[in-house]
């Protein structure tokens, strides 16, 4: 059975930091890319970052670039959402989502398969 499980959320002060996970199992996260989405209350789900099955090709979007990464674990087949610096503006539910991808090096802002099931992350004072 195809899952990917997402965990880590919670609240945290602004200027905080968080790292959430996506889980792979049944299938292998070598053969994909993924990506990290947001979708604030009443706001369209919008696309956080990307990275290629390497690991070697990243894209962020423009506000939350400089202050998250996604860190890959191949071994572990897992990926995670590291969150520095969070603002209130960041609140959301969080997903990831994977696609697979013949080009190692490509990453995507659409078309994925598989998607977490989301982590809700709260930043408040």
């Amino acid at each position: 059975q195809v899952q990917f499980v997402a965990s880590g959320g919670g609240s945290v002060q602004p200027g905080g930091s968080l790292r959430l996970s996506c889980a792979a199992s049944g299938f292998s996260l070598d053969d994909y890319a993924v990506g990290w989405f947001r979708q604030a209350p009443g706001l369209e789900r919008e696309f956080v970052g990307g990275i290629s099955r390497s690991g070697g090709s990243t894209s962020y979007a423009g506000s939350v670039k400089g202050r998250f990464t996604i860190p890959r674990d191949n071994v572990k087949n897992t990926v995670y959402l590291q969150m520095n610096s969070l603002k209130t503006e960041d609140t959301a539910v969080y997903y990831c989502a994977a696609r697979p991808s013949a080009d190692s090096h490509r990453y995507y802002l659409s078309g994925y398969d598989y998607w977490g099931q989301g982590t809700q992350v709260t930043v408040s004072s």
